[in-house]
């Protein structure tokens, strides 16, 4: 009996023990949802209204004075570099944070040919840049954007490197030719915006060329289902 009673003598001491406190849980976070509704204000559409907001800005600076006055030269360049870095990053931003939405695009190319567009056409009335020159960059733009929109119902066409070098080499051309420079400068640009110009055609009938296969792909299989 006593080796019994010694046996019990612990648990009983361990019962009689209050229970310890739970331990607090750990804050935790919950990812949100692949299926949740993309914000419609978020950093990626922001970048590409500013964008569109800058272009009128940049268009005053531009057209200041007579056109030519070294210190608006300067602030219209600097804006429209302002410009084109949000469009280096929008994209990038709105694809790497899942902020891709219906608004940016329709916005996002809106907002660049709006900016390429107003600097061409600005440079060809002050003189600064032939009016050829910016027909042909602009009319491939009007033409490429119509035919993504036929096209877009039978499949779509992913973005080339090669328009995204076209892209990048206006933008510095048009970069050369706003500041106020001459001489080597002022003919560097005019070498800038002649391969863009290049880069502009040899791109569009490359587009052209895949939007064909892309619409006759679509009618044989609409013709086979």
């Amino acid at each position: 009996m006593d080796s019994h009673g010694g046996d019990l003598a612990p648990t009983e001491t361990a019962r009689s023990r209050p229970a310890p406190a739970p331990a607090p849980e750990r804050p935790h976070f919950v990812a949100a949802s692949s299926d949740a509704p993309v914000p419609l204000l978020n950093i990626a559409n922001v970048l590409t209204m500013l964008r569109i907001a800058i272009v009128p800005l940049f268009l005053l600076a531009l057209f200041a004075g007579d056109g030519h006055e070294t210190g608006w030269r300067v602030g219209a360049a600097a804006l429209f570099g302002l410009a084109a870095v949000t469009d280096r990053f929008d994209g990038q931003l709105a694809r790497k944070y899942g902020l891709v939405t219906d608004f940016g695009k329709l916005a996002d190319p809106i907002a660049d040919k709006a900016l390429i567009g107003a600097s061409l056409i600005g440079l060809s009335a002050l003189g600064d840049l032939p009016w050829w020159i910016t027909l042909v960059i602009i009319g491939r733009e009007i033409g490429i954007t119509a035919l993504r929109l036929i096209v877009v119902r039978r499949g779509v066409i992913p973005a080339g490197r090669g328009g995204k070098l076209k892209t990048l080499v206006q933008s510095v051309a048009i970069a050369v030719l706003l500041l106020p420079l001459s001489g080597a400068f002022e003919t560097f640009g005019m070498i800038l915006m002649y391969l863009a110009l290049v880069l502009t055609v040899v791109t569009g009938l490359d587009y052209v060329g895949q939007a064909a296969r892309v619409w006759f792909a679509g009618s044989s299989r609409l013709r086979g289902a």
